[in-house]
């Protein structure tokens, strides 16, 4: 698995490593476990994606399991639609626009008194921040390591007193630190 340079091609050779000809639940979730392994857990595409994409390499689908493993799997995830696009760090003003997302839904489960989502909108956040500073630049996050430390530590901030975060975020980007590493390039 060394020379597999996508998503895609990691997809296709545990398709043909499982050698078989039809796709059902069990190669289904093989096929997960490697992409989530290589790529993490926000790089798993939804059931159909990869159930195409096999379909379009020639495999035949064992529509029924596959089917079912979607309708289980959208009952568990109510809050998908939720974090679909809250998250775009592929660059500052991108991140700021996130955080700002965040905040907006943290608030919602807040009034909500929704502690399941606020639990998840906070995983997903450290694990944003975790593969920021573990990213070091790969093809999955190709900014420059300034900018993704910086959005890393706009995620710590967040993550310890999201209440201050916005008028943090104001003295930040007014810091004469920010304009000479951002700003005046």
């Amino acid at each position: 698995m060394e020379t597999v340079r996508t998503k895609t091609d990691l997809i296709i050779e545990v398709w043909e490593r499982l050698d078989c000809e039809s796709i059902g639940r069990p190669e289904l979730e093989a096929i997960e476990a490697a992409v989530r392994e290589r790529f993490g857990p926000q790089a798993v595409d939804p059931v159909m994606v990869i159930a195409r994409l096999l379909a379009d390499e020639g495999a035949e689908l064992r529509h029924a399991e596959l089917m079912e493993l979607h309708i289980e799997r959208d009952e568990d995830r109510p809050y998908d639609a939720a974090f679909r696009v809250l998250f775009d760090f592929t660059g500052l003003e991108c991140a700021r626009s996130s955080l700002r997302r965040m905040e907006n839904l943290r608030k919602k489960f807040t009034e909500r008194k929704d502690r399941e989502g606020l639990r998840l909108l906070r995983q997903l956040a450290i694990e944003e921040k975790d593969d920021l500073i573990n990213s070091s630049g790969s093809r999955l996050r190709p900014l420059p390591e300034a900018v993704r430390r910086e959005i890393a530590e706009w995620l710590t901030i967040w993550l310890g007193s999201p209440e201050v975060f916005e008028a943090w975020i104001e003295m930040r980007q007014s810091s004469a630190d920010y304009a000479e590493r951002f700003l005046e390039r």
